[in-house]
């Protein structure tokens, strides 16, 4: 098993949904995180209930917000998604894989192997 592997590819999916559909539109709602993640209500009920216990998110009645501990880590799991997608498409994968890719990628990497990606994307190598 790869030593790098975490277990929390849920929750910073997640994550990376609530903020992707906060920098669309001004709020979220539980439905707009069912709908872009192709899962029931009940599963972001749940997937919620234990982001918000561990502080990652908050809710104002109907609506969802990231902490700032949330918004740091979910910016930085979209940040590893970018970086990895760019790097495969600069690498001559088609878009569509990449884009497949970097979602698994994203959990797994470690810090060494993005470091150099993000190097090569920057073109700072």
């Amino acid at each position: 098993m790869n030593t790098y592997a975490k277990y929390n590819q849920s929750e910073e999916d997640y994550l990376e949904s609530i903020l992707t559909i906060s920098r669309q539109q001004d709020v979220v709602h539980r439905i707009d995180v069912a709908k872009r993640m192709n899962v029931s209500q009940a599963a972001v009920n749940k997937a919620i209930k234990l982001l918000f216990e561990k502080d990652y998110v908050y809710e104002d009645g109907k609506h969802l917000y990231l902490t700032e501990t949330g918004k740091k880590y979910a910016e930085s799991v979209y940040e590893k998604h970018c970086i990895i997608r760019d790097y495969l498409i600069k690498n001559g994968v088609s878009a569509n894989a990449a884009e497949e890719d970097a979602c698994c990628m994203e959990h797994l990497i470690s810090d060494e192997t993005f470091q150099m990606m993000k190097r090569f994307v920057s073109g700072v190598r």
